[in-house]
């Protein structure tokens, strides 16, 4: 049995807080070769994921929030906002989606929008980590000059968000 207690969140969490990408993933399944991937991804604000989906090899990925709330953004091909949800623990509150589904085609990312977030993320194996997803082309890279101007203007259009949304940027 492997428990999952506060202290191993904390030290996840704190793992995130000192990494320059202000992320940091802890992997629950044994090998890439699982049938099932599973993983704690620990987000802080500040930390971009640049927008992607999993068409190459199709997979829905399930996110769940355990501790904190985050905004799950999709996008259409070319980079406009389609939705906004915005979802997070219990102690949010029952307004906010505990977690959502991503399709395989579906354009998305994940911003923290409190300090301390952890995500458990689900998706089918087995994972070749030299093809992990699909990354949009129009978003700029992640460490790049415009990543962060990128992020804060997505960051801005989650705050405004209430519950689950359509937007257009």
């Amino acid at each position: 049995m492997k428990a999952f207690d506060a202290q191993y969140l904390n030290d996840l969490t704190g793992q995130a807080k000192n990494s320059p990408r202000l992320r940091q993933h802890r992997n629950i399944h044994q090998s890439y070769q699982d049938a099932c991937q599973r993983l704690f991804n620990a987000i802080e604000p500040g930390s971009y994921i640049r927008p992607h989906r999993h068409a190459s090899e199709p997979r829905e990925e399930l996110l769940i929030a355990i501790r904190g709330s985050m905004a799950l953004i999709t996008f259409d091909d070319k980079g406009s906002v389609t939705g906004i949800l915005r979802f997070g623990s219990e102690k949010h509150g029952s307004d906010l989606a505990a977690g959502a589904e991503v399709a395989s085609s579906t354009w998305h990312t994940v911003i923290a929008l409190e300090a301390g977030c952890v995500l458990l993320e689900v998706k089918a194996g087995p994972f070749d980590p030299n093809q992990p997803k699909d990354l949009a082309m129009w978003a700029p890279e992640e460490g790049s000059a415009m990543a962060q101007g990128y992020l804060q203007v997505i960051a801005e259009l989650a705050g405004k968000s209430k519950g689950s949304e359509n937007a257009s940027a």
